[in-house]
């Protein structure tokens, strides 16, 4: 899906990490949420409360899912799981834009 109809985007960003990574939510008619963002260059720690799926949508990065030993190389055009309340890091190798879908 190349583009969104019919939602509301919240106009405010959501601004982590010093504002090296930011996104904008986006509700559909349903209620579900999406955010789409772009994460810079660094390393970050992000916590879930809800399901999430990230779908790298452009850049190259690294990712260390909860409960296991080996990071995982992640580029545009992939997507990785995490599940709820959880913690996974995130290593950002270029400036990375996404698409985080939160699954209830």
């Amino acid at each position: 899906m190349l583009e969104f109809n019919n939602v509301t985007v919240i106009k405010k960003a959501n601004i982590y990490f010093d504002g090296n990574v930011t996104s904008r939510t986006v509700i559909f008619n349903d209620g579900s949420k999406k955010t789409l963002g772009i994460m810079m260059p660094g390393e970050y720690t992000f916590g879930t409360e809800a399901a999430e799926v990230m779908q790298i949508l452009a850049g190259d990065l690294e990712v260390l899912l909860p409960n296991t030993a080996e990071w995982q190389q992640i580029k545009g055009g992939e997507q990785f799981e995490v599940e709820a309340n959880a913690s996974f890091q995130i290593k950002i190798k270029e400036i990375t834009d996404y698409c985080c879908s939160y699954i209830n």
